[in-house]
């Protein structure tokens, strides 16, 4: 079945940066549109960027563009967010997805 697994969360201080990987298992992942969202305290999910399965076309929301960035390595299964010039707003857990499946999550906190 399918398995995404997130790592990478933490604590760090604004204008830090954490890089996020999910470890997919359970289907063809190079064929498969793959997306973050993260999800802040007492918040709704908000959608944080996409990547097609190629890796050649990258999407962003607004809040994060210019200081994340989305990849992934096909030969490793694996999808990676990497995340500067972060802010306080960017608190939340980060969830790895593949349609309506979701991981467990990484939290990541920002703060000093």
């Amino acid at each position: 079945q399918v398995q995404l697994v997130e790592a990478g969360g933490g604590l760090v201080q604004p204008g830090g940066s954490l890089r996020l990987s999910c470890a997919a298992s359970g289907f063809t992942f190079s064929d498969t549109y793959m997306s973050w969202f993260r999800q802040a305290p007492g918040k709704g999910l908000e959608w944080v960027s996409s990547i097609s399965g190629d890796g050649t076309k990258t999407y962003y929301a607004d809040s994060v563009k210019g200081r994340f960035t989305i990849s992934r390595d096909n030969n490793k299964n694996a999808l990676y967010l990497q995340m500067n010039s972060l802010t306080a707003e960017d608190t939340a857990v980060y969830y790895c997805t593949k349609g309506s499946t979701r991981g467990q999550g990484t939290q990541v906190t920002v703060s000093s």
